[in-house]
């Protein structure tokens, strides 16, 4: 409780810091002998665990949105990316182009009625059901 992390998911940078008596929990990312690329789903799920209040040291290098020759990193990017921007994208082309494979690859979206333009609204629905306390 002491440390709730980010409130609001907008893919800006965010680093845990100790604030009083208690310190955040730390934890270490390990992905083994994955390959370490730019914008790998790991690297979604290390930005969730330290917006949701981890101490995980690391650094924005890999998370979409970062430009490498630049050395930049874009937040509206990597915020496009955790609302799924990418699967909207993806699922008008998919909608316009080969209609049989977007049913076979989105069925279970359009069983459910969602269609691109809800996408990001699903998941700012499920980040804030995430944030609501649980009854114990």
């Amino acid at each position: 409780q002491d440390y709730q992390g980010v409130t609001a998911a907008d893919g800006a940078e965010y680093h845990v810091e100790a604030d009083g008596e208690r310190s955040p929990f730390r934890a270490y990312l390990d992905i083994g002998l994955a390959r370490a690329t730019t914008g790998a789903n790991i690297f979604g799920v290390l930005k969730g665990a330290v917006d949701g209040g981890l101490d995980i040291p690391h650094k924005c290098k890999r998370f979409p949105g970062y430009n490498a020759e630049e050395k930049s990193y874009d937040a509206d990017a990597h915020r496009a990316r955790i609302f799924g921007s990418h699967v909207s994208s993806w699922m008008d082309e998919l909608e316009e182009k080969d209609q049989a494979l977007y049913q076979r690859q989105f069925s279970a979206y359009v069983a459910a009625g969602i269609t691109s333009e809800d996408i990001e609204g699903m998941y700012e629905r499920v980040h804030a059901a995430i944030r609501e306390p649980t009854p114990s």
